[in-house]
């Protein structure tokens, strides 16, 4: 057994690939626990999660590194922090996202992207992501396999969000080769410096922006660049660049790792493949489990505003909090056998891979419906699909490796393989 206590989660490559026994061995001593390499409490039960979720924006800010407590706060606080935090805001890297947003500024943008991605607008792009997932699998099919996180499930969660926003055809290859996978938050600090990961795509989304702005096609940049606060004023070009490139960052990158964790869990479970290729309808439920047991966002940070308490726990003020997704999603006090794969279990959207409160992720019915198609065009055009043992070894003794990151969760490949119909 390893030594969990010694183990230090934000740096330590050694837990990428043991992080559910971690988390659990962390939950076991206490739900709300504070780490001594950081000085962060480590939320790993599932009411504990919610408790910090329901008191966002009063309690709790979003207005914190989305490393977390690396690098520290740049400041050393002293009672209610809210105004040492507006002070220092700036000095602190990642703080240019809509995720480390905190009313009014989050609402107020968040509002922008919520009017846009509407229902319709969804339901009408479905049209697109069949006809691009025919087109993906149509140059697969007959290879018997492939390493579905590149050859799939990155360029399929790219081009529809590229799609959904309005990125012109020709640049969308150019786009998946640009953005390329995520970078490590593990033994690299440079990401760790920026105020916006997602910089890299601003004059790209900048210049499509400006030319909406002259020349409206009908697409989501040109509504979101002619839209307006609920106030009457405008957002700035500058701001309408952030939220293009947080869209579209934040877009494929989810949607993809949940793809891979969907065949990983097909491949690895051959009675669960079978029943969802006799019961199609109920891949909805089989995603819901796959977010579940596979969260694709592994910690969420928020950062107490004054003295508080969290599951009976004191947190003193100026405490960043770690949510680890995959904790509460495991956490046996709400979820029955947690780390059993179980789509027919009571409450299965109950997980919290996609947040909760204020800051839900905006994409999330996107990237189910991506999934879902994915699936369906999958399942109906194989017989079998298989994990390849010559690449990760045999069902009972598996080899996946995971992304070397803190943050997010993803296999770095899976190799599968297949029949076709």
């Amino acid at each position: 057994m390893a030594d969990y206590d010694s183990i230090d989660f934000f740096t330590d490559p050694a837990i990428v690939n043991d992080t559910p026994n971690y988390l659990a061995h962390l939950r076991g001593k206490c739900p709300v626990l504070r780490e001594p390499h950081h000085g962060a409490f480590m939320v790993t039960g599932y009411a504990e999660a919610m408790e910090v979720f329901n008191k966002q924006g009063e309690v709790f800010s979003s207005s914190v590194a989305v490393t977390g407590p690396v690098p520290p706060l740049p400041f050393a606080p002293h009672g209610d922090v809210r105004e040492q935090l507006h002070e220092h805001r700036g000095e602190m890297p990642w703080t240019d996202h809509l995720a480390t947003m905190d009313a009014p500024e989050h609402g107020g943008n968040r509002a922008l992207l919520t009017q846009l991605l509407t229902h319709s607008r969804l339901k009408a792009n479905e049209d697109y992501v069949r006809g691009l997932v025919v087109h993906l699998v149509d140059g697969l099919i007959d290879r018997g396999g492939c390493e579905i996180t590149k050859d799939f499930a990155h360029a399929l969660s790219t081009l529809v969000i590229a799609d959904l926003l309005g990125v012109p055809e020709d640049d969308r290859q150019g786009l998946i080769e640009e953005l390329g996978l995520p970078p490590t938050q593990m033994g690299d600090a440079g990401h760790k410096a920026q105020s916006d990961p997602l910089q890299h795509l601003h004059p790209r989304f900048r210049t499509y922006l400006e030319d909406r702005l002259a020349h409206p096609r009908g697409d989501m940049m040109s509504e979101l660049v002619h839209s307006t606060y609920r106030d009457g004023s405008k957002p700035s070009l500058l701001m309408l660049t952030r939220l293009a490139s947080f869209l579209f960052g934040a877009g494929q990158d989810t949607s993809a790792r949940l793809v891979a964790f969907s065949f990983r869990v097909l491949g690895d479970n051959p009675e669960i493949q079978r029943k969802l290729r006799a019961n199609p309808e109920r891949i909805p439920d089989f995603i819901e489990e796959v977010l579940r047991a596979e969260n694709p966002v592994k910690c969420l940070s928020r950062l107490a505003l004054t003295d508080t308490t969290v599951g009976g726990v004191d947190v003193p003020a100026g405490s960043i909090l770690t949510i680890n997704v995959g904790g509460a999603n495991r956490d046996p006090r709400h979820f029955a056998d947690p780390d059993s794969f179980d789509f027919d279990r009571p409450g299965v959207r109950d997980h919290i891979s996609f947040s909760r409160g204020t800051h839900a992720c905006i994409g999330a019915p996107l990237a189910r419906m991506e999934v879902r198609v994915a699936l369906e065009q999958f399942l109906s055009r194989t017989s079998d699909i298989r994990i390849s043992e010559a690449r990760h070894g045999p069902r009972e003794a598996r080899r996946y490796a995971y992304e070397p990151t803190y943050l997010l969760q993803g296999l770095q490949e899976l190799h599968v393989e297949w029949d076709k119909a």
